[in-house]
């Protein structure tokens, strides 16, 4: 089962016997194989890209109403304001699709899959600044030092792919904030698990994995016969102190070894068709791009990567929204589509789960001054919108509703541990029994929280 624990019998099995117990090991059958996970850092303005408030085009300027936010707390960004006026989005909205999902203007490629994606405008978080509350999406605690959602699901079904890491997180910065808040590698962190569970970072230059390349001078088979020694001394080490970390160590070397060969294969998009660069927009061909990132993301998905992680860095957008936001769309909404198309070419969508979305919401109330021309958003975790697609959700959807400030929730909340508890449904774990005993205590993603969503389930 996988909420036995492993660290009591890791040192006795080995690291391959251990990844063999854990492969397939699901609790129900499952809809979806692997996750593409395509985290927006910094938060996009739900009302800017999703929850239209046409009505308060006629409230310009006009304060927040106290009834409206309820004495809600606000960061130490806006706290001092003496002033909350209501920004009305400058973008313009329609319905797309057989669904009638409404979008911006400045998600024309998004359109044109809003049949194949849930929009969920009614998420909720308990962060109310980025760290605590990306480390909080990730983790299921706004305190760091707990694994990741890739580290459990590497750590409960393991990979399918011998030669290629289970987890594997890929980095872009956006053009909207090139300078936007920081990403720390904790967040994809295997915390308290042991670290062969952690995420394996590619680079969008020189090797993708540090340390990958031989040295000068040392061949293959040198490098063969190094590791075979140095895994025997470690082996000797392991049955003297049976310490977990000394498998991991050995199951590390060995996979960077098998690396050496499947990440360069796996990073060269030169065998691509020129079809497949048109269909992800002009920054495909740009490695470290979130363009060229889909299209790796699609490429590990084809050999079995569990979990593939993407963060997009430039979301974070406290001024001139009408300025920075719309090139923070242009990198992200036409690669977004491109990798829902791709995948359902392929054949790879009905068993994919794809994530779309950052860590919380955007204030309606302008930060700082509020003119005709320009507004800036502070943060908002009551409110928000994400959209989730491919194994095991439904399609043409959007669940939720916000008031007409998009300031509270109104109908169907959902809160961060009921979409990571549905997400490990679609995968087929039950998210109350993937579990790890750590300083005495059965630590889970979802805490003691979380409902699966069956409305949005397939």
């Amino acid at each position: 089962m996988i909420e036995r624990t492993r660290r009591q019998f890791i040192s006795g099995i080995g690291a391959a016997a251990l990844g063999s117990l854990l492969n397939g090991a699901n609790h129900f059958p499952a809809k979806a194989k692997r996750v593409i996970y395509l985290h927006q850092s910094g938060a996009p303005s739900q009302l800017d890209l999703f929850d239209p408030k046409p009505k308060l085009a006629e409230r310009f300027g006009e304060e927040l109403p106290d009834s409206i936010r309820k004495g809600q707390r606000l960061t130490g960004m806006t706290s001092n304001q003496k002033s909350f006026p209501v920004a009305p989005s400058k973008f313009k909205f329609a319905q797309h699709g057989k669904s009638g999902t409404w979008l911006s203007e400045l998600l024309p490629h998004t359109a044109s899959i809003v049949d194949d994606i849930t929009v969920i405008k009614s998420m909720h978080t308990e962060a109310i600044n980025h760290d605590p509350a990306i480390t909080f999406i990730q983790t299921g605690s706004q305190i760091a030092g707990r694994p990741c959602f890739g580290s459990w699901l590497s750590y409960g079904l393991g990979s399918e792919n011998k030669d290629l890491p289970a987890f594997v997180v890929l980095i872009s910065r956006g053009s909207g904030r090139r300078f936007d808040q920081p990403l720390y590698d904790r967040l994809w962190g295997s915390g308290f698990l042991p670290t062969r569970y952690q995420g394996v970072k590619f680079r969008s230059g020189g090797d993708p994995v540090l340390y990958l390349s031989n040295p000068d001078g040392v061949s293959p088979r040198v490098r063969r016969s190094m590791l075979d020694d140095i895994a025997a001394l470690n082996e000797s080490n392991r049955k003297d102190f049976h310490d977990p970390e000394i498998a991991t160590r050995i199951a590390q070397y060995e996979m960077a070894f098998r690396m050496q060969t499947s990440v360069p294969e796996l990073t060269d998009l030169s065998k691509e068709p020129e079809s497949t660069f048109a269909l992800y927009g002009p920054d495909a061909r740009t490695p470290g791009t979130y363009a060229a990132n889909c299209i790796l993301a699609r490429r590990m998905a084809e050999r079995g990567v569990r979990f593939i992680q993407l963060y997009h860095m430039g979301w974070d957008h406290h001024e001139s929204v009408p300025r920075q936001l719309p090139p923070q769309c242009m990198d992200a909404d036409q690669p977004s589509a491109a990798l829902i198309k791709d995948l359902k070419q392929r054949g790879l969508f009905d068993d994919t789960l794809i994530v779309w979305g950052g860590e919380f919401g955007r204030t309606i109330y302008s930060q700082g001054v509020l003119t005709k021309q320009t507004y800036g958003r502070d943060h908002h975790p009551r409110c928000y919108t994400i959209w989730l697609a491919g194994g095991g959700i439904k399609r043409g959807l959007s669940f939720g509703e916000t008031d007409d400030y998009s300031y509270n929730i109104v109908d169907k909340p959902v809160h961060v541990h009921d979409v990571n508890a549905t997400l490990l449904h679609c995968l087929g774990i039950d998210h109350t029994r993937l579990t790890y005993r750590y300083q005495g205590r059965d630590f889970r993603l979802t805490d003691v929280e979380g409902v699966v969503r069956k409305e949005i389930l397939a």
